[in-house]
């Protein structure tokens, strides 16, 4: 018995001299990398991004970036480089599109999403799509492609846009609009978060044949949503923090944020169970989404051959695609109508061609909505920035030297606002830039110039989705309503505040009033 004691105690004292010997190394790895890098980084940007100081004089990260990115020095070219170094961060960011397509594209295997990318969103995406390099990236993006290049599964998700702003999105803005009529008090609706459930249920449909049903009227709330969102945001701070030794010393010890992330992925992770769990219940054949496809692609007849990891990893992977970067375009798309109201009387007067007409060609030819949103994202891209890693020495086509290892960031909200990529009226939402082609027809720029949805051998694979589902909601909504954003400053002032996450979100939502066009009768 005495044994067996003095081994318990034994056990006990190894695990905490354990504990108490990975806290100091931990502790210790973290010191040495701040005397390494700080103080002794006198550079003025690297004392502001510590102490935060950028903060004073700039509503959000991104446009000190852009404000340094506009400022940035001559290169060997004898004009401003559009790139920058943060020392403190190991990272170079640009906003020079010959950069981007050297990146994207010329030199496209020396610049991967990389280890410490993976670890810092490991945890949340996997081995999904977002988060793999190599193989792994190309059997998933060839499975994604062949699945959404198919007719018959973009029928099938077009059938479920229509029917989502048909019969929930409308009905919902419709009783906040009624709510104020006839001398009432005018609701206050949170469009953020009405926008956020509409792409929810909509991406579920599609990729998963499931319905959560976020925005019925009620407005129930669902833990899998609100647990996602919260995983989001504590990643994006990982990949913010000065050191990764920070989060990965909170992680072992489980404390702080690194607590709260595991817990709200431990509920990713249940729910997204479930769903898998659910599909195979319902069977997968004859089905048209996409999780389904992806299971008989994969399975030869056998559902259950299929990894379950795998699995949740795809599903993770297609709600970060297709729920956060939607809402977030259609978020700031009405606030800058609210603001631009003509633009709006605009986009109705085009879409009243055909005054029930929301068809999918229908859709298609609306140039100038179609040059609203691009313009929309040009100001106000989804995705905000992008992080590749350097995988050997390399010098960026405007003389930038990048050592191997090294992390290189090109970012899309800044380019939005470099008058050497837009011109000098770059502040300015003008949607007749994109309406060079015969007509007045819509014109892309290269992607290269708007990496909204990313370029070269990385681009998007739902961008023509996602652009639809804008459009969709868009029409629909702007044809029946004024939306009228509360207050004259922040969002009120198109100048809205984001939260850290890996994708935009405005903090404190985008409140609006909701008013029926009152349509002039003949």
């Amino acid at each position: 018995m005495d044994a067996m004691v003095e081994l318990s105690w034994a056990a006990r004292w190894s695990g905490m001299a354990f504990f108490i010997a990975a806290f100091f190394l931990a502790s210790l790895a973290a010191v040495l990398l701040l005397v390494r890098r700080w103080p002794w980084c006198s550079c003025h940007v690297c004392r502001a991004y510590l102490s935060g100081s950028w903060a004073k004089e700039f509503t959000n990260l991104g446009d000190w970036y852009a404000h340094l990115l506009r400022e940035s020095p001559t290169g060997h070219f004898a004009h401003a480089t559009g790139t920058v170094h943060v020392h403190v961060l190991g990272c170079t960011v640009t906003a020079n599109p010959a950069n981007v397509e050297y990146m994207l594209k010329t030199n496209f295997d020396n610049f991967p999403k990389g280890k410490p990318f993976a670890a810092v969103l490991g945890d949340l995406l996997g081995g999904g799509i977002f988060n793999v390099d190599g193989d792994a990236w190309r059997l998933q993006r060839k499975m994604a492609s062949l699945e959404l290049g198919s007719v018959n599964v973009r029928s099938y998700a077009y059938g479920i846009i229509a029917q989502e702003v048909e019969s929930r999105l409308m009905p919902v803005l419709a009783a906040a609009a009624d709510a104020g009529e006839g001398g009432g008090e005018a609701v206050v609706v949170d469009l953020q978060d009405v926008l956020r459930r509409f792409a929810f249920d909509t991406i579920c449909k599609i990729s998963f044949g499931l319905d959560p049903g976020c925005l019925d009227l009620g407005m129930p709330v669902s833990r899998f949503a609100d647990a996602f969102d919260a995983a989001t945001r504590l990643c994006a701070m990982r990949g913010a923090a000065a050191s990764p030794l920070v989060w990965k010393a909170k992680r072992l010890l489980n404390v702080g944020s690194e607590r709260e992330l595991r817990r709200n992925i431990e509920i990713v992770d249940e729910l997204a169970a479930a769903m898998i769990r659910e599909r195979r219940k319902l069977g997968v054949a004859g089905s048209h989404d996409l999780l389904s496809r992806f299971m008989a692609a994969n399975s030869a007849g056998d559902d259950d051959a299929v990894d379950d990891k795998f699995l949740r990893d795809i599903v993770v992977s297609f709600l970060l695609a297709g729920r956060d970067t939607v809402s977030s375009a259609l978020t700031t798309l009405f606030m800058l109508l609210s603001k631009n109201p003509a633009v709006a009387a605009a986009m109705r007067a085009e879409a009243s061609g055909d005054a029930t007409s929301s068809s999918y060609q229908h859709l298609k030819g609306l140039h100038y909505t179609h040059a609203v949103l691009y313009e929309n994202m040009r100001l106000f891209p989804p995705v905000q920035f992008d992080s590749k890693f350097c995988a050997a020495d390399d010098v960026l086509p405007d003389g930038t030297y990048v050592a191997g290892g090294a992390r290189v960031m090109y970012h899309p909200y800044a380019m939005g606002r470099m008058p050497a990529v837009w011109g000098d009226d770059h502040g300015e939402f003008r949607p007749e830039r994109w309406l060079t082609g015969p007509g007045g027809t819509f014109v892309p720029e290269s992607m290269y110039r708007f990496p909204v949805f990313q370029a070269g051998l990385r681009v998007c694979l739902g961008k023509e989705l996602a652009v639809t589902e804008m459009k969709a909601v868009a029409v629909a909504v702007v044809r029946a309503f004024d939306v009228q954003v509360v207050g004259e400053s922040g969002c009120g002032a198109c100048a809205p505040k984001f939260v850290s996450g890996l994708t935009a979100s405005v903090s404190g939502g985008l409140p609006v009033r909701i008013k029926r066009v009152v349509r002039n009768k003949m």
